[in-house]
């Protein structure tokens, strides 16, 4: 189970790749290649789960043409992905 204290990086500036620090902030906005980097899959997999079509959407703000994502959104999203694997 991942908690409150689990550390999820986070990005600073026009490099994604580079981590800031291990602070966890839950309402830190992340970028859609932030995201990718955190889950360890393609952009193209996140833009794929934030289409209206997509039955486990991941939850994302659009601000225009750019989309943005909450940390502990995104930690809820996952540990709510987990939990349903699970199940089955």
């Amino acid at each position: 189970m991942l908690s409150s204290t689990h550390a999820m990086p986070t990005f600073s500036g026009n490099h994604p790749e580079k981590k800031r620090d291990h602070s966890f902030d839950e309402n830190e906005l992340l970028t859609v290649k932030e995201v990718a980097v955190f889950l360890h899959v393609p952009v193209s997999w996140v833009y794929e789960r934030t289409r209206k079509r997509s039955l486990d959407r991941l939850p994302g703000i659009r601000l225009g043409k750019y989309w943005r994502f909450r940390q502990g959104e995104v930690l809820a999203w996952v540990e709510n992905q987990r939990q349903h694997s699970h199940a089955t």
